[in-house]
Formats: C-alpha cells, structure tokens, sequence
C-alpha cells in the first residue's frame, strides 16, 4: 500500500501546471513531419556561433536543453537504442558498443559466415541482424521510433553511420533465411548498404539516385586516400605517427547529398503523409577518435584545429537540411526538429591518473607486441586490453583473446603474459587484438560461458561478465578493482546484493527487462581535467587501441554525459531556455506524446518534456543528488545524478575515499 504524502508548495505548482494547455495534448494530434540529426560525439561546450552556426540556430530559435544528458554507459550504440526506443539500457540490453551477448556471433549461420567472437562490436549491420535473430526478431526487445510511426501512416528513413543508423529500426534488420530480408518497411542507408554487409537498395531509390548522379554505395571514410594517409580520415596513426589531419569529407558529402537531393524529396512527396527522418552524422565522433592533432601530448587533445573542422563539416551537414526546410516553406511549417548528440568526448590519457601521477598498473610495466609482429605499446603505457590484463595477472588466470582463433586444437589464442618467454624483447607480453579477452584456466566453449571471467573492452568503461554468477569470483575481481589507481567507480549486478566499494547497476538504470544478458560489473575510468573549471579540458583513462592524445568516450564525467539537445518546430517554445534534466531517452516519449501515439512502457523509460513545448510550464534544474558506497580499503564509488518527473540522469562518478567532499570529489 502506498503512503500518502502530504502536499507541498511545489506539488501545487506541478498540477496547476499540468493544466496549462500543450500542443501535444489536445485532440486530433498533429501529423507533424519529424526530422533528428544526431551529431556522433558533439559535446555540449562545443557549439558556439562561430564553428556551428546551423546547431547554435536551433538553440537561440527553439528550445536549448542546457541540462542534458546522455544515458551511461556513454557509448554510441547504447545512447542509440535509447534514442530509438524511449527505454533505458537496463531494457534495450545495449549496454556498451561492445558486449558478450552470451553466443558466438554467426553461430546460427547467419550471412553464411563461421562462428566468431563472442565478444561482438555492434557497429556492424550483420552483427545486430544476428542479435535480432537470437532474440526474437528485436534484440532491443521494444518498438522504436520509426516503428512506431509507420504503424501511423508514416513514410520513415534513416541514414548515416553503420550501427547507430540501423538501431534506429532494428527490428527491420531480422534475418530472412540466414540473410538480410530483401526489402523493409522503411529505408536503411548507412556505409554497407548495396554491399554484402548490407541492405539493399530499394529498386525505387536506385532509379532516383542514378537520375541525380549519385553513386549508389557509400564511399569509405579514405576519402579517397591510401590506408597510411594522414589525410585518411579513418586513419588511426600509431604510436610512431601521428592520426588523421581530415576530416570525413568524401563520405558526409555523400550521406548529405543523398539526404537532401533524394530523401527529402522522396519522403515529402505527398504532402497527406507524414514523413520520419533521422540523419547520424558520423561526425565529430570520428575525426576526434583519430585526429593527428596532439600525438603523445594531453594539449590540445580533441581541441585542436582538425577536431574543429570536424565540428564545422557536421554543422554543415545540418545546414543542409535545414535549408532545405527553409527552400520548401509548406513541409517546415509542419516539421519538428531535434538535434542530439550521443555521447560527448575526452582527450586519451595512456598513462596519466591526473594532471601530477602516472598509473603503477602491472599492465603498464611492459612493452607489447602487436598483432604485426612488432612492438605497439612500450613500458609504462596501458596497453589495449589492461584490465583484462592485469585481472588475469592478479587472479592468476590464462587470458584468451576471443578475436584470434589459432589453428591447431586451442579455440581461441592464448596471450602470454607474466612472462619473458620473448626470443626478440625481454619480459615482453602480448595484449588482445580488440582488448577483450575470455580469463580462466581453459575456455572450450565456443560462447565463452566457461570462462571464469570475460572483459569486454569499450573505451571510458569496461564490461566485465561472470558466466557461472559465482558470488566468489565476483568478490574477488571487486577486490582487484578497487586497488587500480586508473578505476573511477564500479557497478555491480543487483543479484549479488550490497558489495562495499560499489554500487548497484540499478542506480545507473541497468536493471530492467533486458533479453540480452547483463553485465555483472561495469568498470568506469578515472577522469581528471587540464583546467577543472572547463569541462572542454577533460583527459581521461581508455581501455582503446588509440593514443595519448586522441579522443575516447564510454567514461563517466560530465564532459562524456553532456551531450547537446536542442529542438524546434511548431510543437517547441520560441527561444527557449529549459533548466530541467533531459536527456536521450527522452526524445521518443516525447515525440511519441506530441503526435498521439501510445507512450513506451516500463519502469525505464524517459519523460515527455512537457516544458518545452507550445504552452508548457516553466522548468528549473533540480539540486543535484549524491550516492556513495560502502567503504572497502577506504575506497567508495560515489554517484552524481539528478532526478526529475520520476526519471534519473546521471551526471558522473569517480572513487573517493570516506573524507571527500560530495560536491567537489569528482572535479
């Protein structure tokens, strides 16, 4: 039985506001047109009037979320499933870009291909056509957006960067006779489509984009340059050269030119149906992940002259949209846009706990050969895969990379470690090829389930699984955990109930009714910043194959759960500025809310963001809350958030010990 609580001042004021009329909310809801651009790895400091003029548009015209939120793990895939659907990743079971779904990818036969990992990388059309057809047609186990409005009458496209861009519709992707269906109800267009990694074309389209001249495949992010060019934007440079100097030019002039010139005008041909629209720009995510800006150096990181190019190259491409909707008067006097951001971003520290210490891990006390042959990580360098590395070390367990399968009778490569059986370079170890690795005395499984431990590497953050849900084990990874000075704050699975040093994943929405197996932990990286007045300057700890100076997300700062979110249109406020909380997993409800469509359901859904729209209340910002653990070894993981309207928006954690200030520890 509920206790009734008495009301208070402010409880008054949500109800009187509740009656105020809102576009959404009267009868015979609009059959708005909806465009989203989402801009890959745009952080909310990085748009100003100079560099982004179309994204700092929609801000000053419609409505600018100066609270906003990306969902946490901060990851692409994982933000994109809750954009796509309303739902938390304790439902969407997206939980990272990288996750053990519990089988060997391609294990059914699917696309003709053998069983290989089982540590998959989402960012990949036939992998998540593999999830869907593992758990009933929809991994993400919810409709999503454009689901939802074709069911209404709605034309629906998606377009932009592979992975995120099929999430969008995910259900669509379900395998048909072990292979891609051969045609969908609404449009896929993403770096594989017309490929064999892909969708096809739809014959329709085909005929369109033939009479406009453009190409029907996606070109490459190569821009048209060999694999070592520094002007290869998907260039990653190594720890002897420096990353890319380009920006991802050739390939969003594609996606653009394809959005606009044939898209558009395919979707908004008949002014009686409505149309649904999302653009993925891969953009600034890539160039600020390989840029050649800082190789080796902490300044200027991700701020540097190239990542600021990048930021103009999407902007542009929003303009282009939104000129478009300026050239055809009648279709945006009916359309809403939002604009969001999955993630934000970091620069990579290799070494650096803060701005004074270097890290003493294990892992970081070797060099390493890479998967050439050669040397790739030096001495005092975390290597790709350290955590793997060092729980192996520490727990006295083989490490098997799930990337490489030798020949002979091992199903998946041992990687030698805590030794210097090395006949080039004494006491030299070997790291994983993708950073994750399957820990244990033998694994035989070709699922990894009899692995005592298995660590898939993400970036900012970490997800470790423990098959067999050995309370035990769990302990003892815990244990190891909290003595690494790179950890910034550790979750564990509601089931294994209160274990000090951590908290529950349920307090970072994670508990929910996910198909896909959840993570029994899930490791967050220590992050520090150059100035700690500006989150712009933050550095932090990434388990990634990139260097010191390069960008990550994945972490649990501010900088990385601060994405941008604006929105405008006739359902939005005029130049309106909203204080309260908002956050990915809130664009859906609202969407959802405004044309009259059935809200998601569950415990971990978003809000309607009933401020921002035409006649909505006025917001404020809640006081910010504060979570801490238990102590073990004088260590706690402590937890920002904010809540509002019933929903939690996490701002950041880190580790601190009992003493530390809660408004100050994680800055």
């Amino acid at each position: 039985m509920r206790r009734r609580l008495p009301w208070t001042p402010s409880m008054v004021a949500l109800c009187l506001a509740a009656l105020v009329p809102v576009s959404g909310q009267r009868s015979g809801n609009p059959r708005r047109n909806v465009l989203i651009f989402v801009a890959d790895g745009l952080r909310h400091g990085s748009v100003n009037a100079q560099d982004t003029p179309s994204l700092w548009a929609v801000r000053r015209e419609g409505v600018h979320f100066e609270n906003s939120h990306s969902v946490f793990p901060t990851f692409t895939t994982a933000n994109a499933s809750a954009i796509a659907t309303g739902h938390g990743l304790g439902d969407t079971g997206d939980y990272s870009n990288t996750i053990w779904p519990g089988f060997a990818t391609f294990d059914s036969g699917n696309f003709g291909l053998l069983p290989v990992t089982p540590v998959p990388f989402l960012e990949d059309d036939r992998v998540l056509a593999d999830l869907d057809g593992h758990f009933g047609g929809n991994y993400l186990g919810s409709d999503t957006f454009l689901e939802t409005a074709r069911a209404h009458g709605y034309r629906t496209a998606t377009i932009g960067k592979i992975g995120p861009t099929a999430i969008q519709d995910a259900a669509a992707l379900a395998p048909v006779d072990k292979g891609f269906p051969r045609a969908i109800p609404g449009l896929i267009i993403d770096d594989s489509t017309g490929s064999d990694a892909g969708l096809p074309w739809p014959p329709d389209l085909s005929a369109e984009m033939l009479k406009v001249g453009i190409p029907s495949a996606a070109p490459t992010r190569s821009n048209g340059y060999g694999p070592t060019s520094p002007f290869n934007n998907g260039y990653t440079g190594d720890r002897s050269h420096p990353g890319t100097i380009a920006v991802n030019l050739v390939q969003q002039d594609w996606f653009s030119d394809v959005a606009v010139r044939v898209l558009l005008p395919w979707l908004a041909r008949d002014a009686a149906t409505p149309f649904a629209l999302i653009y993925w720009s891969r953009e600034p995510d890539g160039t600020q992940h390989n840029h050649g800006d800082s190789r080796g150096a902490l300044e200027p990181g991700i701020n540097g002259e190239t990542s600021r190019r990048a930021l103009q190259l999407a902007d542009r491409d929003l303009g282009r949209l939104l000129a478009w909707l300026d050239a055809h008067p009648a279709v945006k006097a009916n359309t809403d846009v939002i604009v969001t951001s999955d993630h934000g971003f970091a620069t990579i520290s290799r070494s650096k706990i803060d701005r004074a210490s270097r890290t003493s891990s294990e892992s970081a006390r070797h060099d390493y050969l890479g998967d050439a042959g050669g040397i790739d990580t030096l001495k005092g360098t975390l290597p790709y895969g350290f955590l793997a590395l060092d729980l192996a070390y520490d727990l006295q367990l083989s490490a098997f990379d799930p990337d490489q399968r030798p020949t002979g009778s091992r199903l998946y490569k041992p990687l030698r470690i805590g030794s210097s059986a090395s006949p080039v370079v004494v006491d030299t170890w070997e790291h994983p090829v993708r950073g994750n690795a399957l820990l244990g005395r033998s694994v035989l499984d070709s699922s990894g389930s009899d692995a005592r431990v298995i660590v898939a590497a993400n970036g900012g953050s970490d997800l470790i699984y423990i098959p067999d849900g050995s309370a035990e084990t769990l302990q003892h990874v815990v244990d190891r955990l909290l003595t690494y000075d790179y950890v910034g704050g550790v979750f564990v699975d509601d089931k294994y109930g209160k274990v000090p040093g951590t908290l529950p994943l349920s307090a970072i929405n994670l508990v929910g009714a996910s198909r896909l197996p959840r993570p029994s932990i899930v490791v967050a990286f220590k992050v520090f910043y150059m100035n700690a007045a500006n989150l712009q300057t933050a550095v932090q700890i990434a388990d990634t194959v990139l260097q010191e100076g390069q960008g990550m997300h994945g972490g649990f700062g501010r900088e990385q759960t601060f994405n941008n979110m604006a929105m405008m249109g006739p359902d939005f406020k005029k130049g309106f500025v909203d204080a309260a909380p908002a956050g990915n997993g809130d664009i859906t409800p609202t969407l959802n809310h405004v044309l009259g469509f059935d809200p998601p359901k569950g415990a971990l859904v978003g809000r309607v963001l009933l401020e921002a729209l035409t006649g909505g209340p006025p917001s404020s910002a809640p006081a910010l809350r504060y979570l801490r653990s238990a102590a073990a070894n004088g260590k706690q993981t402590l937890l920002v958030f904010q809540e509002h309207d019933g929903v939690r928006y996490l701002d950041m954690s880190c580790v601190v010990v009992p003493a530390a200030s809660d408004a100050t520890a994680c800055r």
